[in-house]
């Protein structure tokens, strides 16, 4: 079995995140840049598939700027066994469409039973791009599962619907996208963290991909504006009317 599990590069959620005004792209450099939680979680179910299975493999891919190198090392540290890293500066911006052409353009060069990436990145919050990459690769689809059992030939798991729940399976090879509820990511051990200095990562440029930049899709922001400070909110102090006075601003502001 080979694994391919995409990561992506994103600002720490716990620290700030502004908008470059100038550019009107997210400052990445306002904050330590991490591998997206939902894609450790997605690794985790091809490391926990390795794990119990001799013989198995598994690659992480991602595509962003050169210190996005980082990002691999801590993924090779967490297991996996070789990094694949599309770096190329006419990236910088593109859209979810031009993001998923880059990435299966790249998988394609590549041998592989599954794909596994988490369902939405939480710098971009699309959803999308996974579904897209499947799309282009003309292979099943099995997004957002909270669940995921890979057998040899196969891949099936659980997925959430606003009724219920929906049990759905798909024969490999196949792309799958995973929730927070997936996997509870591991952490790296001093021999992941030493070995992972060894493990082999590729780098690749559109022009192997065979791509062009003129035929990428970009995001492009017409306008920005700082977020005003909050202000403070309407007190009420209560002489006996507060509960109209109440009654009357939820009424004003259509809450009730």
């Amino acid at each position: 079995m080979r694994i391919i599990a995409l990561i992506k590069q994103v600002p720490d959620t716990g620290g700030e995140r502004r908008l470059d005004l100038t550019t009107g792209l997210l400052d990445r450099d306002a904050s330590d840049k991490i591998i997206d939680e939902i894609n450790e979680r997605a690794l985790e179910v091809a490391l926990a598939y390795k794990d119990a299975n001799k013989g198995t493999e598994v690659v992480v891919m991602t595509m962003g700027p050169e210190d996005a190198t980082g990002t691999i090392r801590k993924a090779l540290s967490m297991g996996a066994d070789s990094g694949i890293h599309i770096a190329d500066a006419s990236l910088v911006g593109s859209d979810s469409a031009w993001s998923a052409e880059v990435l299966a353009a790249a998988l394609q060069r590549e041998q592989f039973d599954l794909v596994v990436a988490g369902n939405e990145s939480t710098d971009g919050r699309g959803g999308v791009v996974p579904i897209m990459i499947a799309e282009h690769l003309g292979l099943p689809a099995l997004g957002s599962l909270d669940s995921v059992e890979l057998s040899e030939g196969s891949v099936r798991g659980e997925r959430a619907t606003e009724s219920g729940s929906m049990t759905v399976s798909s024969a490999l090879p196949a792309v799958i996208s995973v929730t927070e509820r997936a996997a509870e990511p591991r952490f790296p051990n001093f021999k992941g963290i030493m070995t992972a200095k060894k493990k082999p990562i590729g780098v690749l440029s559109l022009s192997e991909l065979g791509l062009s930049e003129a035929s990428g899709g970009r995001s492009v922001v017409l306008s920005t504006q700082e977020r005003p400070a909050r202000t403070a909110g309407q007190k009420i102090v209560d002489d006996g009317s507060a509960a109209a006075q109440l009654a009357d601003f939820l009424a004003a502001e259509r809450l009730i």
